[in-house]
């Protein structure tokens, strides 16, 4: 939230365990609405698999029927925002935030991640 500051975005924080159940939520004050559920689901799409969701539009875009089809999964997310949380190689957890743009989503998440380094 510090980073969301720095930036001027209100941000919604949506910390996952390894199970993909919400450990902890925060919804800075006028961060939108619509972001709530966004950024659950972010840190549930880094959980399941393993991969910070900018990394998936590269592996699905030149394949049609996987880009098409895969995005209709329930809480799947293919833009940048949420990543694993990673210790010793291991996912331990996920983070998503929403409500910036995917650039600044991914900056909020590098710093989370950082204070965990």
């Amino acid at each position: 939230m510090k980073r969301a500051s720095q930036l001027g975005i209100k941000i919604n924080v949506a910390i996952l365990d390894d199970g993909g159940q919400l450990v902890h939520f925060h919804r800075m004050d006028q961060a939108p609405i619509l972001s709530i559920e966004i950024a659950q689901n972010k840190a549930y799409t880094a959980v399941a698999f393993g991969l910070p969701t900018h990394e998936w539009y590269p592996l699905i875009q030149k394949e049609p029927p996987l880009r098409e089809g895969i995005v209709h999964t329930p809480r799947l997310v293919i833009f940048g925002g949420g990543f694993p949380i990673k210790i010793e190689g291991d996912v331990i957890g996920g983070i998503g935030v929403s409500g910036g743009s995917t650039e600044e989503d991914i900056a909020c998440c590098l710093a989370a991640l950082s204070l965990i380094e």
